[in-house]
């Protein structure tokens, strides 16, 4: 959308926060409604969306992205078909508004409870992936929100389609304004955004470090990151082989381009050097390309092997590239991800309680996977429908956030004439 400017943006986000008071007013069956009159959208119009997704992928071609970019950006019938399976469940999940967490009743009589209420007004910020918008609008009516979603420019004419889409579908349920679309491609546009006080109750950016830190430089109101998956899968001394290669390939090559993909293997230096090769080699005949240490290298090297230098292991590839380091002993390995972690998932092969529970225990990441796959810290996954993104900080949630995430809590007392004395 060209001349888009700062009073345009707060016209939408004025509309949406008059949205987000009516919201309150709506009942779950409405919301219900609108999830699946959604769903039934995304069915109807697949054509025209992979039409509009197939330009914006072109462009990403002629403009060199990288394959892994173009991943992302790129939507299928199947992913659309996703895409509607999640809203059905998303739809079909318990209801959170309202919900009481905690009651007690008094000596005197009087009860208290704590219910959960909607936040208001949340606005996300995200690059590339097309299919966030369709999530992030279902997870924000779900909890009672308004929600500004903002795009980036590589994804404009699948953003624009989708989003008048979602806007169509849910008028007949909900207000249409509680969906406000802000076009992509305007850094000054999100540094504006973030600084709207009043307007918005949240900020949720998903995207690069650049995005990530512009956002935390600039903002004026809350922001929950979705920031970088430098994601680790260390093999215990005891790691069965085969496991280990199941899991270490599905972590890193069932989708590359995504944050839950692994980034470094960690391997307990007491595995025999024949079950180290046998696993890098599985890994390169799938097509990845390895990084490895010193150590590692002693083994070969092998032709495709290049020796990892030191921004390899603070590297979030997001594609077929994978450093391996050779550790001492589960301590080395622990140490190795806290310095390098990102706090988003960290993953450990072992039939060890005691080696797992000193794994759990050290490791600070919003999931950690033992015995399984580094992809499955996702919303669809964790049972939660989609996710509006993965917190990588503490506060106001940890991992991957759904509709309960998106809401917070308040005390409802209730009395029959009571005073404090």
């Amino acid at each position: 959308m060209t001349g888009f400017t700062r009073d345009d943006l707060i016209h939408k986000a004025r509309l949406a926060k008059a949205s987000s008071v009516t919201l309150r007013r709506y009942r779950e069956e409405d919301r219900q409604r609108a999830i699946l009159s959604i769903r039934d959208a995304l069915a109807a119009n697949q054509q025209d969306i992979l039409v509009a997704n197939a330009r914006d992928v072109a462009a990403a071609r002629e403009n060199e992205l990288s394959a892994a970019m173009i991943d992302r950006l790129t939507l299928t019938e199947a992913r659309l078909r996703g895409l509607g399976e999640a809203l059905k469940e998303i739809a079909a999940s318990p209801s959170v508004l309202g919900q009481i967490e905690h009651e007690h009743t008094r000596a005197d009589g009087l009860l208290v409870q704590k219910k959960r209420i909607a936040l208001g007004v949340i606005g996300v910020i995200f690059e590339s992936r097309p299919n966030v918008l369709i999530d992030c609008a279902a997870l924000a009516i779900k909890s009672g929100n308004a929600i500004l979603l903002k795009g980036g420019s590589d994804a404009e004419h699948s953003n624009a389609i989708l989003g008048h889409l979602v806007q169509d579908a849910i008028a007949s349920f909900l207000p249409r304004d509680a969906v406000q679309i802000i076009p992509g491609g305007d850094r000054q546009m999100t540094v504006e955004m973030v600084k709207l006080v009043g307007l918005l109750d949240l900020v949720i950016p998903r995207g690069g470090e650049g995005l990530i830190r512009m956002i935390h430089e600039h903002a004026k109101v809350p922001v929950i990151a979705h920031a970088k998956g430098l994601c680790h899968l260390y093999l215990h001394a005891d790691a069965d082989f085969d496991k280990a290669r199941a899991i270490a390939l599905n972590a890193k090559v069932q989708r590359p381009s995504v944050c839950n993909a692994m980034e470094t293997l960690l391997i307990h230096q007491q595995l025999d050097d024949g079950y180290v090769l046998d696993l890098l080699q599985a890994l390169e005949e799938a097509g990845v390309r390895l990084r490895v240490d010193e150590r590692v290298w002693g083994l070969g090297p092998k032709p495709g092997w290049e020796q990892a230098v030191d921004e390899d292991w603070d590297t979030e590839y997001l594609d077929k590239i994978l450093s391996v380091r050779v550790v001492a002993s589960e301590d080395e390995a622990i140490d190795h991800i806290l310095k390098h972690g990102s706090h988003h998932t960290e993953a450990i092969i072992s039939n060890d309680p005691s080696v797992i529970q000193k794994f759990e225990d050290a490791i600070d990441a919003s999931c950690i996977a033992v015995n399984a796959s580094t992809r499955f810290n996702d919303g669809g996954e964790l049972g939660l429908g989609a996710e509006i993104g993965i917190s990588t900080t503490k506060l106001h949630a940890y991992g991957p956030m759904g509709a309960k995430e998106l809401t917070t809590t308040r005390f409802v007392v209730q009395g029959t004439g009571h005073c404090r004395v």
